[in-house]
């Protein structure tokens, strides 16, 4: 098994933690998440698994950027509300513009 470099592990670190507001807006581009679950779904869905912190100061960012919005929903089972985040149109906008970019970047390299 191949030890990986120190600059491929740079690499991989800007490319996730890093930027971790696509991988946030790709989930809520699917279905609405509350912020506690996030870590989770990223872990799942694209293999590591950022702070419980940073996500948190992530989606405040985004919110603020005017990217996702949040709203409280109540539980089915009859438990406290929570707070949902859901992608708005200017974060649907942005993601798809990343998602162009690093397209035409891997076609580069």
């Amino acid at each position: 098994m191949t030890k990986n470099t120190a600059a491929y592990r740079r690499l991989t670190r800007k490319l996730t933690i890093e930027n971790l507001w696509l991988y946030v807006l790709s989930l809520l581009k699917k279905e609405p998440v509350y912020g506690y679950e996030i870590r989770e779904k990223i872990e799942k869905r694209f293999g590591f698994k950022p702070g419980k912190v940073t996500c948190y100061i992530v989606l405040h960012k985004l919110e603020s950027e005017g990217l996702i919005a949040s709203k409280k929903i109540d539980e089915e089972s009859g438990g406290p509300q929570r707070k949902y985040y859901v992608l708005t149109a200017k974060g649907e906008r942005a993601l798809q513009k990343a998602k162009s970019f690093l397209k035409r970047l891997a076609q580069e390299l």
